[in-house]
């Protein structure tokens, strides 16, 4: 285990930086730079890689968000972990977390201890994701099988078909595109319709989007 861990801290809140490095000072995690934006935070990082071992940014900052940071560290230095922090544990915010593949993620209302449990455990090559946070993966997680549930119900070509139904094909003009007749598609187009239990063409059109066909 190393004596002594460098850490740089990218928030555009002063006040935030200060308070994580109070939370960390008598610790074995030293703040050696701070950035109050991403694009700062960057270069920092880039011009002497070696010297960090944690990133702990905010989600969302100036000229290059928390996440954006995250991924382009990721790329470019895996070696460096990153915990992001936010105010916000909404789905779309922590599915933007989990792609970036954060190593970390706790919400900005966690207390000093939360704060330097998620840090210890991150530096010992694991991730810390808040209580909070856990139940909104696992959520998101169930959506994602279910889209892909409802959409393996239609084939090949009934998917196909509904994409173009999405683009506001005629069914005329998605007969000529994929060179079958118009009754063909008519007949695909009624499967489609009692397959997802939809009414309409509007609601075929909903049901798209929802699943992610476009």
């Amino acid at each position: 285990m190393n004596s002594e861990y460098n850490i740089i801290i990218a928030d555009d809140h002063q006040i935030v930086i200060d308070g994580i490095k109070s939370v960390l000072s008598n610790t074995v995690y030293k703040v050696t730079d701070e950035a109050l934006n991403g694009q700062t935070a960057l270069s920092i990082i880039s011009s002497n890689p070696d010297k960090f071992n944690l990133l702990i940014t905010d989600i969302s900052m100036p000229l290059l968000s928390g996440t954006e940071l995250c991924k382009k560290v990721k790329q470019s230095f895996p070696l460096i972990k990153v915990l992001i922090l936010s105010m916000y544990s909404s789905s779309s915010v922590v599915k933007e977390v989990v792609m970036a593949e954060a190593d970390g993620f706790i919400l900005k209302n966690a207390g000093k201890e939360e704060l330097q449990k998620a840090i210890h455990k991150i530096l010992n090559d694991g991730t810390y994701y808040s209580d909070e946070i856990i139940p909104i993966i696992y959520n998101q997680i169930e959506k994602e099988k279910k889209q892909k549930e409802n959409t393996q119900i239609l084939s090949e070509r009934e998917r196909e078909i509904l994409s173009l139904i999405v683009k506001e094909f005629t069914s005329e003009q998605i007969a000529e595109k994929l060179f079958i007749s118009k009754k063909t598609v008519d007949n695909h187009r009624t499967n489609i319709l009692d397959k997802t239990g939809c009414k309409s063409t509007i609601g075929l059109v909903k049901y798209a989007l929802k699943n992610g066909i476009e």
